[in-house]
């Protein structure tokens, strides 16, 4: 586990270069190839332990890096990034830096994060509603993040910052429940 700091100043830095205009990159992008490469990494036990143990060498690791960058299509910035978190020990923490880059970059672009569960998957039609009743209500660009939870048993939860929406079943049988107890 590596300290949220940390995780922090590699995100920002990152999303510093990212967002320059020499990087030729969209962030969009660069987000994909960080996930392709983490996703890659983290499906594989034996490539974890291979970055991981300091019985491999520097320059070894750096070598298999290098192949998996080149096979994700990653930007040289993004095949540099991963180089220095593997150069400084710090790529087991790759996963937790993706979520703060693309925090990071939602942050300087403008954008406002809103974390949803729905109890069961949204359409197309519904998840584009949901983007424009958020944004209506928040004026700003909503990114929306979706996540399947059958917990709710229907509707959906909606964490903007710090607040929640719970338009859920589960979250009105809560609020029901509350309710009756209050007047008991």
């Amino acid at each position: 586990m590596i300290a949220q700091a940390v995780v922090s100043r590699y995100a920002s830095a990152l999303a510093d270069v990212v967002l320059a205009a020499s990087s030729g990159l969209k962030p969009a992008e660069a987000v994909e190839q960080v996930r392709s490469i983490s996703e890659t990494i983290q499906a594989s036990p034996e490539l974890r332990a291979v970055l991981a143990t300091p019985a491999i060498s520097a320059q070894r690791k750096r070598a298999v890096i290098r192949t998996i960058a080149e096979k994700a299509g990653a930007a040289p910035v993004i095949r540099n990034f991963v180089l220095v978190l593997s150069d400084h020990r710090r790529i087991a923490g790759l996963p937790e830096m993706l979520d703060a880059f693309e925090m990071a970059l939602d942050h300087r672009l403008g954008l406002v994060r809103a974390e949803v569960r729905s109890a069961f998957p949204l359409s197309d039609e519904q998840r584009n509603q949901l983007v424009r009743d958020l944004s209506a209500m928040t004026g700003a660009e909503v990114r929306v993040r979706v996540e399947v939870d059958p917990r709710l048993i229907g509707g959906v939860a909606v964490q903007l910052g710090s607040k929640v929406f719970d338009g859920s079943v589960r979250g009105q049988l809560a609020g029901l429940r509350e309710r009756l107890a209050a007047t008991l």
